[in-house]
């Protein structure tokens, strides 16, 4: 799970805002991920004391101070880490703003990987997260800089990606500003 960013345009820290049952949207976000899958790395800041963001246990947590110069070097920093220490045969890429996803979505998408394809989900023609990136692709992601996320990957390896269409807007529904918290907030 991708939550290196600065919330730049949200305006504070947008991981730690509180969603109506108390829950921070980091938590919020990582609450599927922890439950499905056997391993979850959580890509932050350089400059944070993972502690004081309430993390669950047996989260593996990587930081870079590459992480502070865009997405790119975040997913590079936690691909780095998975080939140095993962057996999986996939990564689940999450944005920890996205905690909408529904668990039958991640286990429709987790149904079709494999460690030579790339699978995308989307939601009525719109393509979401997350992003799974079989084994063989994570060398490409290690090498990712910049903010443009894992497009590159994407568009070099188009034969491999498997689109998925779910029926879950989830997969789309993101927070970057106050407008979209306001709207998540009061669902």
């Amino acid at each position: 799970m991708l939550a290196a960013g600065y919330s730049r345009r949200f305006g504070s820290d947008k991981r730690r805002a509180s969603l109506a049952d108390g829950r921070s949207l980091l938590t919020a976000s990582l609450a599927l991920p922890c439950a499905m899958l056997e391993e979850v790395w959580l890509v932050l800041r350089p400059d944070e004391a993972p502690a004081a963001l309430d993390l669950p246990t047996g989260v593996h947590i990587v930081q870079n101070p590459a992480t502070a110069q865009g997405m790119g070097h975040s997913l590079a920093a936690g691909a780095e880490r998975l080939v140095a220490e993962s057996n999986a045969d996939a990564v689940a890429i999450f944005l920890a703003d996205m905690p909408l996803i529904r668990r039958d979505s991640l286990e429709t998408l987790l149904a079709h990987a494999s460690a030579n394809a790339i699978v995308q989900p989307s939601y009525q023609g719109k393509r979401g997260h997350p992003v799974l990136f079989g084994r063989d692709f994570w060398p490409q992601l290690a090498a990712l800089s910049g903010d443009a996320g894992a497009r590159t990957v994407l568009q070099l390896n188009a034969e491999a990606v498997q689109i998925v269409e779910l029926a879950d807007p989830g997969i789309l529904q993101d927070v970057d500003t106050q407008q979209d918290w306001q709207r998540l907030s009061t669902r």
